[in-house]
Order: structure tokens, then C-alpha cells, then sequence
């Protein structure tokens, strides 16, 4: 299998029709492999627009979303990002190429030691594992803030968490057409949204995990 081909084919077959034309995330895509984030045995399929599983009952994202996430929260070089869902790691490195620097949350810690090594050569990574699907207590505020699963309800925890001018992107609400919406803080109590798309996606874990750093 010509995976370059796949790769380019995943750009222009998939992520440019869903409305995703920012020429940067475009290029995004191109640079960064993402048959390097998938099992071995799911490496023919890691270009094809399915959610592939990582293990413990989760998926990757479809391409697609990855990219109109990205378009939508507009991480640039003195970003800092807080990520909660690791997952992969693919996700994690397309905003680290971007970004200042990027925390990344995870509740599975054998998934978060898989994704730490394949995003072993980025020196920007903030490996954490725990429970963030309500809010992550770390005394920080982050430009850019990235749910990878569904809420319930948008959490006033993360909407705090934004520096002014700083966006979250979350999935919220109930199956089967849930909003992915990007917030923006506008003013210190005034957050604006944007609905980029109606999914279905699947809830983020609340299982009870401490949090620790490699």
C-alpha cells in the first residue's frame, strides 16, 4: 500500500470537503505521518475515514474532526494548550507543531505511555494521567483548551481555565446530535460560542484516577 498516496488522498478526499481550508492545518496533515499513532495491524486503514480503536474501548477521532478542530481553536506559536484525551497521541502532535507547549491528559495510563513514546522526539509535551472530564486542578489558564470526548454540559471549570482571547473546544450535549463548539473568552465573565458541526461522539471516561507525571 502507497501510503504517501493514502495520506494525500485522507487531505483532499476528506478533510478539504468537510469545509476545512486553512492552507496551515492542510499542510499539517501532509507533514506529520498518521500511520505512526496506529497499531501495527491498523496501519492500511490509519488514512481511511473511520474511527480506528487505541485500546480500553476508545477510538481515534475521524481525521476529519481532528483537522476542523484545529481550524477552529487557531493554535499558533505562543499558544500554551491543555489537551484532555491523549488517546493516540496523533492529535496531540499536530497541536504541538503548532503550539507553544501542550499538557496532555490521560485517564488510561497504559495509552498514555504508548502515546509518550511515539511523541518521544517533541520536547514541548506535558505527559499527565487522571481524570479531566469535569476539570483538571492545576492552578494553570491555557490559550487553547481541547476536549477529545463528549460532556454532559459545558463545564464552567474549563471556561475559567482560558486566558482572555483563549478558546475550548468541547462536544456537548446528548446523542444523537451533539454540538462541537468552540468558546471563546471574550471579557474576565463573557465566553461567545461558535457551533462549527453537529456528532455523536463518545463520552470522555469519569472513571476515578489520581493524577500523576511521567
Amino acid at each position: 500500500m502507497n501510503l504517501e498516496q493514502a495520506r494525500y488522498f485522507m487531505v483532499e478526499q476528506q478533510i478539504r470537503p468537510w469545509n476545512i481550508l486553512d492552507p496551515e492545518v492542510l499542510d499539517l496533515f501532509m507533514d506529520i505521518p498518521r500511520h505512526n499513532f496506529v497499531a501495527d495491524e491498523h496501519i492500511e486503514l490509519a488514512y481511511s475515514d473511520i474511527e480506528l480503536p487505541i485500546g480500553d474501548n476508545q477510538t481515534m477521532l475521524h481525521p476529519k474532526v481532528e483537522a476542523r478542530i484545529l481550524q477552529g481553536v487557531e493554535i499558533d506559536e505562543n499558544d500554551t494548550v491543555l489537551q484532555i484525551g491523549t488517546g493516540s497521541g496523533y492529535l496531540t502532535a499536530l497541536m504541538a507543531t503548532l503550539a507553544k507547549e501542550v499538557t496532555t491528559v490521560e485517564i488510561n495510563e497504559s495509552i498514555q505511555k504508548t502515546a509518550q513514546q511515539r511523541l518521544k522526539e517533541f520536547g514541548n509535551i506535558h505527559f499527565l494521567v487522571g481524570n479531566g472530564a469535569e476539570n483538571w486542578d492545576d492552578d494553570r489558564t491555557y490559550d487553547v483548551i481541547v476536549l477529545t470526548g463528549s460532556v454532559q454540559s459545558v463545564s464552567e471549570a474549563y471556561l475559567s481555565k482560558l486566558n482572555l482571547g483563549g478558546r475550548l473546544f468541547v462536544v456537548y450535549g446528548e446523542a444523537p446530535a451533539m454540538n462541537a463548539s468552540v468558546f471563546t473568552r471574550v471579557a474576565d465573565w463573557e465566553w461567545k460560542e461558535e457551533i462549527l458541526f453537529e456528532t455523536d461522539l463518545a463520552r470522555l471516561s469519569t472513571a476515578d484516577k489520581a493524577s500523576f507525571s511521567f
